[in-house]
């Protein structure tokens, strides 16, 4: 293996308000990338005829998120996902300055078991023109702001909110646990054979890394680590004043091998929402606009759900046909990142992340990792505000109001000087990112 780096719980509208609003940071040194933060490359204009196919290459810039919102994350919120999803809704939509009135567009998760309809009707919304479900959980949550934008900027609908209401801190309400006698699809590839949790058919994926690249379990600590110690400075983190050291990681116990209990997300109940609409509109609103610069989904060829070992011994997820799709798009580079979001419901999934998505060579995310580079101060702080691992478990959504919050300037982890973010969705099913970026 190379040496080489080659990296470039309730609280009303108005507590989160005050959360959302925290004050920017001072100005940040220079980054991995090589140039100072806050400065980001002149926009592109794009001459590939075949540009013109491509919606979204097209909009870039042209939509902003406006509004974002969440409850408390909890292991029992006490109240049905229909109540939490609209409670969230209205969350967003005050710290955007809007009313249920303007929406006119819902984007959510295929396995919510809410309706667009009933969510509308409560909120008071008039009428929906436009709406949609993203399935593929972890892979999805990006997808739901892609489509978004893609309805805006087409004319299908001016404000639409995405969000994600879920209740899976319970131990009996996690599909695994209600396997059956009898598996289709995908799991029959795999479930027989002893790969039954999630975590058994990723802690494959790891070992495989281990014995191609060279990949350490202090690789898979230091990702662990670093969300935990961001996770330190947020309110809402679950794992708030419960830190992680090396040695209290090495030692955790076996989930799946290699795979610890410290390298697996948690399992949270919430809900999170957040306000699209065109930037022309949102520069008239109560927030900084928050541009989506560029979205993308992909599967990869030939996918298998989780289980998508096919592309060995090359290790490529599904996020590499996602990365190439998103970076196609964008006037801006894996080097114009400040921070990424990457998703992280398992430890190996964020080192692949930043393989996939150009941070690194393949096979050098594990030492990516050493340093502090991934941390606060480092060359590219990634999971800021604790992600999956140590905020809240919400297949990725919570992934997504950091994203915005590093471009606000608001993350009680700031990023000094934060133009561009990466989101990512998970790695091994079909899947999403989007990159944001300041005006």
């Amino acid at each position: 293996m190379s040496s080489r780096r080659r990296c470039h719980g309730d609280r009303d509208a108005a507590s989160w308000l005050a959360f959302a609003a925290r004050t920017p940071g001072p100005p940040a040194p220079a980054r991995f990338g090589g140039r100072p933060r806050g400065v980001l490359p002149r926009p592109v204009v794009v001459t590939d005829p075949l540009a013109d196919r491509d919606l979204l290459r097209r909009i870039q810039d042209e939509v902003a998120v406006v509004g974002i919102g969440h409850l408390p994350f909890a292991k029992d919120i006490g109240r049905p996902i229909g109540d939490t999803a609209v409670e969230a809704i209205q969350l967003a939509l005050a710290d955007a300055g809007l009313e249920a009135e303007d929406v006119d567009g819902m984007s959510m998760l295929e396995m919510e078991k809410t309706h667009e309809v009933s969510i509308a009707r409560r909120l008071g919304v008039r009428q929906l023109t436009w709406w949609d479900k993203i399935s593929y959980g972890g892979g999805a949550a990006a997808g739901t702001l892609v489509h978004a934008a893609a309805a805006i900027v087409s004319g299908q609908a001016s404000v639409v909110v995405c969000h994600r209401a879920r209740n899976r801190g319970s131990k009996t309400s996690r599909p695994w646990a209600q396997e059956k006698e009898l598996v289709t699809d995908d799991k029959a590839l795999h479930v027989p054979w002893g790969l039954i949790r999630p975590v058994d058919v990723i802690g494959m994926w790891a070992r495989r890394h281990m014995h191609e690249f060279g990949t350490t379990r202090e690789h898979l600590g230091n990702v662990a680590i670093a969300a935990r110690k961001h996770a330190q400075a947020n309110p809402f983190a679950m794992m708030r004043g419960r830190p992680l050291d090396m040695p209290t990681y090495l030692a955790g116990r076996v989930i799946g091998d290699p795979l610890t209990l410290y390298d697996c997300c948690l399992e949270t109940d919430g809900a999170l929402a957040l306000v699209v609409t065109s930037l022309a509109r949102a520069r008239d609103l109560r927030q900084k606009p928050v541009l989506v610069h560029a979205g993308a989904q992909a599967s990869g060829p030939n996918p298998v759900h989780l289980a998508n070992y096919n592309n060995c011994p090359t290790m490529e997820t599904t996020a590499k046909w996602c990365a190439e799709r998103l970076w196609a798009r964008s006037a801006l580079k894996p080097a114009d990142m400040d921070c990424a979001q990457i998703y992280d419901a398992f430890t190996p999934l964020v080192i692949l992340g930043l393989e996939d998505y150009g941070f690194c060579q393949r096979g050098e995310g594990g030492p990516f990792t050493e340093g502090g580079r991934i941390e606060i101060g480092g060359a590219l702080p990634v999971l800021t505000s604790g992600g999956g691992l140590s905020e809240a478990y919400v297949h990725g959504f919570n992934l997504l109001l950091e994203g915005v919050r590093q471009i606000r300037g608001t993350s009680v982890n700031q990023v000094p000087g934060c133009r561009a973010t990466l989101v990512t969705g998970a790695s091994g099913v079909a899947t999403s990112a989007v990159v944001f970026r300041g005006e």
